[in-house]
């Protein structure tokens, strides 16, 4: 059984969710491999790693506002 099946969400909802676990994740890992580079003293490294984890906060947040657009639409139909 598919997870939308037991679930009743929609495909695309349950990708976005899906992604968006993932990104915040990932985020949230950036932020510990940051915080590695800085205790070895490589500051280009941490530089990077708190780039990248920019970089996913963005797109987590795109993705929140797409989940929150279509949530809506699904209320309101």
């Amino acid at each position: 059984m598919k997870p939308e099946e037991i679930t009743s969400t929609c495909n695309e909802h349950y990708d976005l969710i899906s992604v968006l676990y993932h990104m915040l994740e990932g985020a949230w890992k950036y932020e510990n491999f940051r915080k590695e580079a800085e205790r070895a003293g490589d500051h280009q490294l941490a530089q990077f790693f708190h780039d990248a984890q920019m970089e996913e906060c963005k797109r987590a947040a795109r993705a929140k506002e797409l989940l929150r657009e279509r949530i809506g639409i699904a209320v309101s139909r």
